[in-house]
């Protein structure tokens, strides 16, 4: 290399100027389309290979179970709700009127009644009240 002059740039292939963020000719494009489409599918496979962005079955068993779970607490609070708003009608009513243990008794079992009935709308075992039951059915044909 002689003083004064500047060294010449080695020249690139079509690929590497791509890859380097460099001007593409036209030509080429179709040739680096290509080339993506080719790593793509090879980095596809890559993941698949080690079970990246597949999700498990226990995953999905952990999320089945979670999903139990809060049904669960959903159904056994409903029912509990019932039997301690009757019990605590049943009390303030005995209180107020004098009618010991009976507004307790009755407001209990109502308090129960309710809870169970909660429960069976909420499982799908019973048609919520002010539904007709023959009308969706026909509907639905």
């Amino acid at each position: 290399m002689a003083v004064g002059k500047t060294p010449e740039k080695p020249q690139q292939s079509d690929d590497a100027a791509s890859e380097a963020g460099g001007p593409v000719q036209a030509g080429s494009q179709a040739d680096a389309q290509g080339s993506l489409d080719d790593r793509l599918r090879k980095l596809e496979s890559h993941l698949a290979a080690k079970g990246v962005g597949v999700e498990s079955k226990k995953d999905e068993q952990a999320e089945k179970n979670a999903s139990s779970m809060a049904q669960a607490m959903k159904l056994s609070s409903e029912f509990i709700a019932g039997i301690v708003v009757g019990a605590v009608l049943g009390w303030f009513f005995d209180r107020v009127l004098g009618t010991n243990p009976w507004g307790l008794i009755i407001f209990l079992f109502l308090g129960f009644g309710a809870g169970t009935l909660n429960v069976l709308r909420t499982a799908g075992y019973v048609a919520e009240s002010g539904n007709n039951v023959g009308e969706k059915q026909q509907k639905e044909k």
